[in-house]
């Protein structure tokens, strides 16, 4: 009737939880009679460990949830590592690539500008030093002034004569002017073309009286001057050039050669 009684009073639910836990428990004697009140200790007993059991089993799924997760989360990241070192490699063959084209396109602009250069340096004036005067001249002075000279050196002097008078009209400001007239001059003497080579050198003696070539083109003049036998006028100029420049070779020349003139 008692353990009708205690039935009744023990929930159905810790009972199956006694059943469960009797190994937990400390065994009781099989045929001892409980008393009321020793029930109802040994039942809250029971119930404080299945609780407890209860809370430990949940603390455990826990654990293995969380951990479960954790291990969902690593392959996640690692996935996603993977995922990066594999857009980084990408990223890295582009990069290269753009480093390439981009130093192929700094080629062809170095290639193109340098030719801009080239093409401007054709037209741009240079600073030229001449006969003891500094000027600037264009690229295209400077070539036909050197191709006179040349044929010049190769005693071509009628071509010489021809190139030296078609720079003074190309170029009639020209910082070249008084070495090509007076290189005219000569050109045009040893074609024994005396009057246009007189012509050359007087012209190179007014216009630039302190040119360092005057000297020498007056000697020039007075020698073409006795070749058209004009004894007069050679000896004027010979001493107009030891008056006008005492000091130079070309009036020593000079002082010799009026000696000689009758």
């Amino acid at each position: 009737m008692e353990m009708q009684v205690l039935k009744r009073r023990v929930p159905i639910r810790l009972l199956a939880g006694v059943a469960a836990l009797a190994a937990l428990m400390q065994p009781l004697e099989s045929h001892a009679f409980l008393g009321d009140d020793e029930a109802r200790r040994a039942i809250i007993e029971l119930r404080q460990r299945f609780e407890a059991s209860e809370v430990r089993q949940a603390e455990l799924i826990e654990q293995v949830r969380a951990q479960s997760n954790g291990q969902r989360s690593l392959l996640e990241l690692s996935n996603q590592i993977e995922q990066l070192r594999s857009e980084l490699a990408s990223l890295r063959g582009q990069n290269e690539q753009l480093a390439r084209e981009v130093a192929e396109l700094q080629r062809k602009q170095a290639d193109a500008q340098a030719g801009v250069d080239e093409r401007l340096r054709q037209f741009e004036p240079a600073q030229v030093s001449l006969d003891g005067r500094d000027f600037t001249a264009t690229p295209a002075e400077q070539r036909d002034y050197e191709a006179a000279m040349a044929q010049l050196r190769r005693s071509e002097f009628p071509a010489a004569a021809s190139a030296y008078g078609d720079f003074l009209r190309r170029y009639p400001d020209s910082g070249y002017t008084p070495s090509v007239l007076y290189w005219l001059g000569n050109a045009q003497y040893a074609n024994r073309a005396y009057k246009e080579s007189i012509e050359s050198h007087r012209r190179l003696s007014a216009q630039f009286p302190g040119h360092q070539r005057v000297p020498e083109a007056m000697l020039a003049m007075a020698n073409s001057q006795v070749e058209l036998k004009d004894s007069r006028a050679a000896r004027r100029t010979l001493e107009d050039l030891m008056k006008l420049h005492p000091t130079t070779e070309a009036a020593s020349v000079a002082r010799d050669r009026l000696a000689r003139l009758r």
